[in-house]
């Protein structure tokens, strides 16, 4: 015979207690495992300690560094188009489906007219050029 289930709030907030009782024993664990390395790390403070440490050169002159925004640009030009690409995977399997030939194969044009309008602008302002 199948024990009953409990049902209702109290249910509900017995299934929650459990996710509860573990989000508690995980911050716990990681407040003492801070707490045990702040109690047993050896504590030295020297001029050379303080120092910014970079690849064993000492700084030297002002942390202003400039960057070229163009590698951002590319960055994210890869982003898009390697996140609208994930979307010919799904496309290529419903088009196989049938019934929905047409539809698919319209809506894919429309996706892929977007993204030539985005590569359009992008190229129109000189994003593509390399130099």
């Amino acid at each position: 015979m199948r024990e009953p289930t409990v049902v209702g709030a109290a249910g509900y907030f017995q299934s929650y207690s459990v996710v509860g009782l573990l989000a508690v024993v995980g911050v716990l664990f990681v407040a003492v495992a801070f707490g045990a390395g702040r109690l047993l790390r050896p504590v030295v403070p020297t001029p050379e300690k303080l120092l910014t440490y970079e690849c064993g050169v000492d700084p030297v002159g002002e942390g202003w560094a400039h960057t070229q925004v163009r590698y951002y640009v590319y960055a994210f030009l890869y982003v898009v188009f390697a996140v609208d690409s994930i979307f010919l995977f799904p496309w290529a399997t419903v088009f196989a489906d049938p019934g929905y030939g047409a539809t698919t194969l319209v809506e894919m044009f429309i996706f892929l007219g977007f993204l030539a309008v985005g590569l359009l602008y992008a190229y129109k302002k000189g994003v593509l050029a390399w130099m």
